[in-house]
């Protein structure tokens, strides 16, 4: 087995809309393939918690809704909405004299003049917030799953996965950088796209998309999500005949406890 290395901590947004078919739909991303995580898969945004965010965490003048939250959590929360504008252009945020969501056309102003230099490194997420006169809305976002990654892999993640309804008219676009492809999805078209080779979807995506299926509409997924108690799954893996089998915590809602999830590598 190779070492165990630390698991870092991460945040991912599951976007929903309501769609036209009775669905919810998701935002999605295909990530580069040249990006060493997850190349090529389709994926929610995301990525790991940093050291801005956690400057932004000893700043509550550029939050809402996180009185409740321990500093960990705000910092879980912080960059998922971060890493979510970076990739996606969507932002979760208020403004800070009204207390009114930002609508698409500021949003879109916002990712037209900041986002390049955001991903570049030019230009802090904190500072974006505060000439701008900006709170993340922290409340918006309800927890859904977490996920860390296996013992014995080389790069490991402690990934808290949050619901986020859409906010109106903010439709989303791929960076162009760490993501080649974006849509959004029906969580039932996502699956089956993974099952006909359509997609290559990461196991806990597809686990998530799944349990996310069984909800008819924005409201009622989030609604669901409140009323969950959320266990924490760090699946077990064990390489067979015939590729590999994951074991997780039955209690965790995902359907099942043992998957098998086919050729190694």
């Amino acid at each position: 087995m190779a070492e165990t290395s630390a698991s870092r901590p991460a945040s991912t947004i599951l976007l929903l809309r309501d769609g036209a078919a009775k669905e919810i739909e998701v935002f999605m991303m295909v990530r580069h393939h040249q990006i060493e995580f997850n190349s090529g898969a389709l994926v929610f945004p995301g990525g790991s918690v940093d050291a801005g965010d956690n400057e932004i965490v000893a700043r509550a003048f550029l939050y809402s809704g996180g009185e409740v939250l321990s500093e960990a959590e705000r910092g879980f929360r912080i960059a998922a909405i971060r890493e979510t504008f970076e990739e996606s252009g969507i932002l979760l945020a208020r403004a800070k004299d009204s207390g009114t969501p930002i609508d698409a056309r500021r949003a879109g102003e916002l990712a037209d003049k900041h986002r390049v230099a955001l991903n570049e490194h030019k230009i802090s997420f904190l500072s974006i917030l505060a000439d701008n006169g900006l709170q993340l809305a922290l409340d918006t976002l309800v927890p859904y799953a977490h996920w860390i990654t296996p013992e014995g892999m080389p790069k490991r993640f402690d990934t808290w996965f949050f619901l986020a309804a859409a906010p109106p008219d903010q439709l989303g676009a791929h960076d162009g950088r760490e993501s080649t492809d974006s849509i959004w999805v029906s969580p039932r078209e996502a699956v089956e796209g993974g099952e006909s080779g359509r997609f290559k979807l990461p196991f806990p995506t597809t686990r998530n998309l799944i349990r996310l299926a069984k909800q008819g509409s924005v409201d009622a997924a989030l609604e669901h999500a409140r009323g969950m108690s959320i266990v924490t799954v760090m699946p077990v893996m064990t390489k067979t005949e015939t590729g590999r089998q994951l074991r997780i915590p039955r209690e965790a809602g995902y359907d099942g406890e043992v998957f098998e999830v086919g050729a190694v590598g």
